[in-house]
């Protein structure tokens, strides 16, 4: 019999152990990809699209960026550290979970610094390991180790929306937050608690993939330490809000904060992170960051 209904192909399900390893990675650790390289392209109507060359310089966004810039030249030069963190994740009924994670951190000079994130607890996601090469000028590659499947998983997907570690903040806010992937825009000075004086910047994601339209941030003048940061969605509502606090110097220079609080004002959920035991100058080099010493992390 003849019709003019197409084809279609039988559906192919994936085998058991497939659909099991993907249920892993999505269930248990809900951690995003990566955008494609399109999506620093910028592209008529984004938010990062170029001004016209022909207009003079907003000395607001020359201002905005100047202090960018004076933020991560006060930072420079710490080559690595490791850190304990405890993260607390509150649901709106004020019951807790914690995460208890290592990281090690190495800085370098011409490109993204390089972060490993090692999982103690809960035991069920002891041995993870989450490798992250950061880029400044096109999206950060990233690895996950399972150790339950013994293999490294190159994550690839676009959403980055995903919670990580099931918790307020996105991938995208675990990434250092290089100059090169924002625009900004000086908005005011204001005082911001302590006795501290703030200049307030707006900065607006350069990838159109981000899962923020903008963000606006706040700096004492005296370090130009963050202190607080508003996030807006893509349709502009104020979604999440950080509190930075307990900063400590190292080195006579280097600023780190001991804890970081963030509320999700539209599901009333909130993650404290508790950050312990800096220690700079540690035994760290690119051997601790390639794909294959992921395996031999303990």
């Amino acid at each position: 019999m003849k019709t003019d209904q197409p084809i279609r192909p039988a559906r192919v399900r994936p085998a058991r152990g497939l659909r099991a390893a993907r249920f892993c990675l999505l269930a248990m650790f809900f951690l995003p990809g990566m955008p494609s390289q399109e999506a620093w392209a910028g592209g008529p109507g984004s938010p990062a699209s170029p001004a016209d060359p022909g207009s003079p310089p907003d000395p607001s966004e020359e201002k905005g960026l100047q202090i960018a810039r004076d933020a991560r030249s006060q930072d420079e030069g710490f080559g690595n550290f490791s850190a304990g963190m405890t993260m607390v994740l509150r649901n709106k009924k004020g019951q807790e979970s914690v995460r208890e994670v290592r990281v090690k951190v190495l800085e370098a000079e011409d490109d993204g610094n390089k972060s490993l994130f090692v999982f103690d607890q809960p035991r069920d996601a002891r041995g993870t390991a989450l490798l992250i090469h950061g880029h400044k000028d096109r999206p950060d590659d990233q690895w996950l180790y399972l150790p339950a499947l013994k293999r490294v998983k190159r994550i690839s997907s676009s959403n980055r929306s995903g919670s990580f570690m099931g918790s307020e903040f996105t991938y995208e806010d675990m990434t250092v937050q290089e100059v090169e992937k924002y625009t900004y825009r000086y908005l005011r000075d204001e005082p911001c608690g302590d006795g501290l004086d703030c200049v307030v910047t707006e900065r607006i994601p350069v990838e159109k993939g981000s899962v923020y339209r903008r963000q606006l941030v706040w700096r004492d003048k005296s370090a130009l330490r963050v202190w607080k940061v508003e996030y807006y969605d893509r349709k502009d509502a104020h979604l999440k809000t950080l509190t930075v606090a307990e900063y400590r110097q190292y080195l006579d220079r280097y600023w780190r904060a001991g804890s970081m609080a963030m509320v999700n004002h539209l599901t009333g959920k909130s993650t404290d992170l508790v950050w312990t035991d800096y220690q700079f100058g540690t035994d760290i080099d690119d051997r601790d960051f390639t794909r294959t010493g992921l395996r031999r992390v303990r």
